[in-house]
């Protein structure tokens, strides 16, 4: 990742701030929200996993995610590639250890992005892939190498373990589609 390509992902967050539906095509950046509390957490993803690619500033890349868990409440792995517009309305208890997540996904509080078991060594196979567009709603759980595909939408406290079409509303436990709008 280069310091271009950090900044324009920073950039692509702040406008979501403005735009968490992502219903204008202006794209304009509202600077006032590098002070709102729901871009920080945002920012030290994207620190961790900037110091993260940089061989010699990898120690950050693990000071950037403990703070940001005892600051915030995220855990997010600096190993997980994110597109951009990450948004991240409410932030305590979030664990984030999924294989890769698309753009403008939503994330709300409480959710596990993660494997089924133990997986110390960050294996991608065990790991949950949330493709562009798709909102995980507070203390859902997505689980296991499975993927999430576009546009989704995953009901609070839901628990995912099997992979989930476009455009699909899942809820339950364990979580079944209730609307497809494929």
């Amino acid at each position: 990742m280069t310091l271009k390509e950090f900044f324009l992902l920073l950039r692509s967050d702040l406008v979501r701030l403005d735009d968490p539906l992502h219903q204008r095509d202006d794209a304009k950046v509202n600077y006032l929200n590098l002070l709102n509390p729901r871009f920080f957490p945002v920012f030290f993803i994207r620190l961790a996993r900037y110091c993260h690619k940089k061989k010699l500033l990898y120690p950050f890349a693990v000071f950037f995610t403990w703070l940001n868990f005892f600051i915030f409440g995220v855990e997010c792995t600096p190993r997980c590639e994110i597109g951009y517009g990450l948004l991240l309305p409410h932030t305590s208890g979030t664990v984030i250890g999924a294989a890769e997540i698309g753009h403008n996904v939503t994330i709300f509080q409480g959710v596990t992005l993660g494997a089924v078991s133990l997986d110390m060594h960050f294996d991608v196979t065990t790991r949950p892939v949330i493709r562009n567009g798709v909102i995980v709603g507070a203390g859902a759980k997505v689980l296991g190498g499975i993927t999430i595909d576009e546009f989704s939408k995953i009901g609070a406290n839901s628990v995912v373990l099997n992979s989930i079409p476009a455009n699909c509303t899942v809820v339950g436990i364990p979580g079944k589609v209730v609307v497809s709008n494929a």
